[in-house]
């Protein structure tokens, strides 16, 4: 009750002086209200694979504590579900208070088994992960196609597509950039695009001139920050979210106005703590964050 009185108030106050200035306090009533805490938010469990490896169930327990409502998986030597069913996972999923909303998998092997099975336990997303550095951009249009061809099955089966980048697609081959080939070459009714956005601020290049441009290409987002100084490695210098050197405020904000509906944290070094702990951290930061 006090908190309502408490928000009464301010709305009160704010509209008054909305109404004593038309123009600038209209600004301020917007700019109040336009920033809004996350519904939820996910983790790539990549971040703490080894504590999956060694007890999966327990793991998830622990994220599922932290405030993580929704994991992204990957495909490890126990598959996608890591050694359970798809059912199996789902319920266990669901009596902790999580559910798993998308997966990176090989995309090669047994994909429209793959794609019935996430689509069987409502999951949303099947997702490349990763193709590599290439000599001609001829390949990344071939890569293209796959994807077409893979967003063709998940859309058979009620489920969606994505791409997830590395640098690598941020570095001109012959002349261009391999992210915007297979974007311009991917067709926009059966795959998305996952912007790991540290390895987009790794290559050079500005999130929010991505997010702008491909408007709804975005689906979803890695939430990974960089080391302020980061090492000459570039794969070592991820750290806890808010710690580092990316203004994830302004970027998540600009990309949720441009069609980005999942932000999935993942780290990728742990100087001076473990994954666990450091997903704790992440997990304290993104409960606060207004976007």
């Amino acid at each position: 009750m006090q908190n309502s009185r408490r928000n009464f108030i301010k709305l009160s106050g704010l509209s008054a002086l909305a109404l004593s200035s038309p123009i600038k306090k209209l600004s301020l009533l917007h700019d109040e209200f336009s920033y809004k805490n996350l519904d939820a938010f996910g983790i790539q469990l990549w971040t703490v694979k080894e504590d999956m490896a060694a007890n999966a169930k327990d793991t998830l327990k622990q994220l599922a504590g932290f405030g993580f409502k929704q994991i992204e998986s990957f495909e490890g030597k126990d598959g996608i579900f890591w050694g359970m069913k798809n059912t199996e996972f789902k319920k266990y999923l669901d009596d902790i208070g999580t559910k798993i909303v998308a997966s990176h998998c090989d995309i090669s092997k047994d994909f429209e088994r793959k794609a019935a099975e996430a689509a069987a336990i409502g999951m949303s997303y099947l997702i490349c992960p990763y193709k590599g550095p290439q000599k001609n951009i001829d390949e990344f249009k071939k890569f293209a196609e796959e994807f077409n061809k893979c967003g063709e099955i998940c859309r058979k089966n009620g489920i969606r597509f994505a791409y997830h980048n590395h640098d690598y697609s941020f570095k001109p081959v012959d002349g261009q950039l391999p992210q915007k080939v297979m974007i311009d070459n991917t067709d926009a009714s059966l795959v998305d695009f996952e912007m790991d956005i540290y390895w987009v601020v790794v290559a050079g290049e500005n999130p929010e001139e991505w997010f702008k441009k491909y408007k709804n290409r975005f689906r979803s987002c890695h939430v990974k920050d960089r080391l302020k100084n980061p090492p000459a490695k570039a794969g070592d210098g991820s750290c806890v979210v808010g710690t580092g050197s990316i203004n994830f405020p302004q970027i998540l904000k600009t990309a949720k106005a441009n069609g980005v509906k999942y932000f999935i944290v993942e780290q990728e070094a742990f100087a001076g703590t473990t994954p666990l702990k450091s997903s704790e951290a992440n997990a304290a930061y993104m409960k606060n964050l207004s976007i």
